[in-house]
């Protein structure tokens, strides 16, 4: 008998996605096999994979090709057609980037489970949800809030779970003022987490529908992200991936104030200046891919303060445009597939 079949997107030779139009043998969709689980997988019939800006970082070659001809997607909302650990067939599930980890090393023992080396990404090291089906480790899915559809629910799986993590590693003190840089599928879940819990928020981005979006959101003020914000910030987190403005953030911090850099790809920064951008105590944190912790605590919080995602959706068969979309800025919130 033949092997079942589903529709798939590809990542065949990473480059530009402006030069990845229909026909391209870039990124392309076509037939693969249904995925076969582990014993200790899950596999998921996808409902909604939400569009990441490390899906185009993936695509487009900034971050190297761990597995070749992978399918992107690590923001997953589906349903359990072979089940495995404490799940059963039909339940609703979750799949977000962090895969699998050994469990054994030093990281994970003291709870940093997101710097394991041995740690593997969905639509990095594995298929990700750009397709029909995919799978996932039973211990590494998700049970997702009720009341959310699966659309809404999608880029809570890492534009969500990321954007929470940035949140903390930022040290923003109870009612201070961040700055958020860029407001994407993971800054405007970010605002709304922060805005629940007492922050007043300063929105700089490149992007008019994005400022108004901040703006109908609660945000105090938006604006170029060049711009210096009304008021010193006691946090700020980076989301565009976007080098030059790390020392433009770390002006606009007030003394002892922190930078988070969220994303998994930076482009180069520049020289800083040391009395202008550092002294004073300023800091500046990385953030590494999330715990399970995280994630559970996110989706949490994400039902108490009824956050909900701005969502474009795209059919399965227009993931090459979804990205070439948030590649140009084109839409605000998040994109999400369905297939």
């Amino acid at each position: 008998m033949a092997a079942a079949t589903m529709r798939a997107w590809s990542v065949v030779r990473p480059g530009p996605m402006e030069d990845s139009g229909e026909g391209s043998l870039r990124f392309t969709l076509a037939e693969k096999p249904v995925p076969v689980p582990e014993h200790d997988e899950l596999l998921v019939r996808v409902t909604a994979c939400g569009v990441c800006r490390t899906d185009l970082h993936v695509a487009e070659g900034d971050l190297p090709v761990h597995r070749a001809g992978v399918t992107p997607g690590h923001e997953v909302v589906g349903v359990v057609a072979r089940a495995a650990g404490d799940f059963t067939v039909g339940d609703r599930v979750g799949v977000a980037w962090l895969r699998s980890t050994d469990g054994t090393c030093a990281y994970c023992l003291r709870g940093a489970e997101n710097l394991c080396p041995a740690s593997r990404y969905t639509g990095w090291d594995a298929d990700g949800g750009y397709a029909e089906y995919t799978t996932v480790p039973a211990a590494f899915a998700h049970r997702l809030p009720d009341g959310l559809d699966d659309v809404a629910a999608a880029p809570l799986l890492c534009a969500g779970i990321i954007g929470h993590r940035a949140l903390r590693r930022a040290a923003l003190p109870p009612g201070g003022r961040l700055g958020l840089y860029g407001f994407g599928g993971s800054a405007h879940l970010c605002a709304q987490v922060a805005l629940a819990e007492g922050a007043r928020v300063h929105v700089l981005t490149r992007g008019e529908a994005a400022r108004r979006l901040a703006l109908d959101l609660g945000a105090v003020s938006a604006q170029d992200a060049y711009a210096l914000p009304p008021e010193p910030l006691d946090s700020a987190i980076l989301f565009a991936p976007v080098g030059d403005l790390v020392p433009v953030a770390l002006r606009a911090l007030d003394r002892g104030g922190t930078l988070a850099i969220a994303g998994i790809h930076l482009s180069d920064t520049p020289p800083l200046h040391y009395e202008s951008e550092l002294f004073y105590e300023k800091q500046v944190r990385s953030v590494t891919s999330n715990t399970r912790d995280d994630a559970r605590e996110f989706l949490a919080l994400a039902a108490r303060y009824g956050v909900r995602a701005t969502t474009h959706t795209y059919p399965l068969a227009r993931a090459d445009q979804a990205l070439r979309d948030l590649r140009a800025g084109r839409f605000d919130g998040a994109a999400v597939l369905v297939p």
